[in-house]
């Protein structure tokens, strides 16, 4: 039986870029291009994972006919972990968006699961955002 491959650091950091970008563009499409139809998403804002690809598309639809954009979206604090097949990455991720509220900014701690897929490529198969203590730490400061 032949080892999968282990993504290179770079590779990684170019599969995870491609994510951001699609999704600082409100770039659906290119943004879910870069997820395999079986991924799952946990979002500290939903209150339920979203079991596959299709789900959170639906619900990335009901945002955006609400009104809803990014306006902005950097990634820093990234870490890369390759493994036979894969590989996990983690950020820090500052973004904005416009609402039909009006406009929200918010930072996240993100981790990204990657698998190569049968072209040797990488596709993300699990995306969990969670709230970035060090922003409610230094929201309690400004209190």
């Amino acid at each position: 039986m032949t080892e999968p491959r282990t993504p290179s650091v770079e590779e990684v950091e170019a599969a995870a870029s491609a994510i951001v970008d699609a999704f600082a563009a409100t770039d659906g499409a290119r943004y879910f291009a870069t997820f395999a139809p079986d991924a799952t998403f946990v979002f500290h804002t939903e209150p339920a994972r979203l079991d596959d690809r299709a789900a959170y598309e639906r619900l990335w639809d009901e945002w955006v006919a609400s009104g809803w954009r990014v306006v902005s979206c950097e990634s820093t604090k990234r870490h890369v972990q390759p493994l036979p097949g894969g590989a996990v990455f983690t950020h820090s991720v500052a973004t904005t968006v416009e609402t039909g509220d009006g406009r929200e900014s918010y930072r996240e701690r993100e981790t990204i699961v990657f698998r190569t897929d049968a072209t040797g490529d990488l596709i993300a198969v699990h995306e969990h955002l969670s709230p970035d203590p060090a922003d409610a730490a230094s929201a309690d400061d400004d209190a």
